[in-house]
């Protein structure tokens, strides 16, 4: 591989002025530059871009870190951050962390030892101290999920008000027995569930503890999360479940108990992932904006690195929701 020693002695310059054409920056003559870029072409010559950037201090390399990389609702999200980074001259690297703290420690030492200059979380399984103590010092950007003692920004929806309205529309439809399949440790799922809650109360019904069941953010979580439903004297006979994967599971397992959606018991997720639509029955879901999070997500990340220490900036995006065929009016 040619070095820029090489480059220079074969176009009769200084390395100085090798490294001038190459930054395209400094005094060099159009015909000096030209006859560089000449060599370097002849040669193959490419320059060690990361050694550049770290003696500038940056690497233009933006570090996303995921909770569940096999999540179909993070395509769209990685999607509006990779665009939005590359419009701007930055590459993304991607890692799962599963919600470990372990895996989420040593993906941050690339951040302490500046070989990325920014780090994106989609979740994370730090305690808040430990995330302020992190943003105070370093360029971090909270994504799709809130926490009002969060110190650094955070882009997202509000998810209280999303996990009302997929409740009240199980209300509206006649049923007053309305389960709920969560997760446990994720800041989002907390707000839906307070979304769900207040919408059963504001219907003048009671909230049953029993109705409430914590499982993985996944198809098997759906599964198991009707299981245990179903074990009650009395199950529900409509079930928000906070991810439209939990929501496949939780269909997939009615059907193998020869229940029907919606006409036995109705089903509505969340995140209006590329399945929800094609299931069947197709799911009624709340949909987020997900390329534009990833996208707004980016811009600020962006501005943190040029400076910006506007740490308490929190975008709450909006939401809609999408009525398909898992939901039907109660028969009883």
């Amino acid at each position: 591989m040619p070095t820029i020693q090489e480059v220079a002695k074969k176009a009769g310059v200084s390395v100085a002025t090798v490294s001038r054409v190459l930054n395209d920056n400094g005094p060099v003559s159009s015909n000096t530059r030209k006859k560089v870029q000449g060599v370097i072409d002849e040669l193959n010559y490419q320059p060690n871009l990361l050694g550049r950037n770290l003696r500038r201090s940056e690497t233009r390399m933006i570090l996303v870190l995921l909770q569940n990389i096999s999540n179909p609702f993070y395509s769209k999200i990685v999607k509006g951050m990779e665009d939005t980074a590359h419009e701007n001259g930055y590459n993304v690297l991607i890692c799962n962390t599963n919600t470990d703290i372990d895996l989420e420690s040593i993906y941050l030492d690339f951040l302490k030892n500046k070989l990325v200059d920014g780090v994106i979380f989609t979740c994370t399984a730090m305690v808040t101290e430990e995330f302020n103590k992190l943003a105070k010092y370093y360029p971090v950007v909270l994504c799709n999920e809130y926490n009002k003692d969060i110190k650094a920004p955070i882009v997202t929806i509000d998810n209280e008000i999303a996990g009302y309205e997929a409740t009240s529309h199980l209300i509206k439809l006649g049923h007053k027995k309305i389960g709920m399949i969560s997760v446990n440790n994720v800041g989002s799922s907390y707000d839906r569930m307070k979304g769900y809650m207040r919408a059963i109360e504001e219907a003048g019904l009671e909230v049953n503890e029993d109705y409430i069941v914590y499982h993985t953010f996944s198809y098997k979580g759906g599964m198991r999360g009707i299981k245990q439903l179903f074990e009650l004297d009395e199950p529900p006979t409509a079930v928000f479940c906070i991810s439209d994967l939990i929501a496949v599971g939780a269909i997939k397992e009615l059907k193998s108990k020869g229940l029907r959606v919606p006409n036995d018991v109705a089903i509505v997720g969340f995140d209006n992932n590329s399945i929800a639509p094609m299931y069947d029955p197709s799911i009624t879901t709340i949909a987020q904006p997900r390329y534009d999070i990833g996208k707004k997500t980016m811009e600020i990340m962006l501005q943190r690195i040029k400076g910006n220490e506007n740490n308490n900036h929190i975008v709450k995006l909006e939401h809609d929701l999408i009525i398909r065929e898992s939901t039907l009016p109660s028969v009883d």
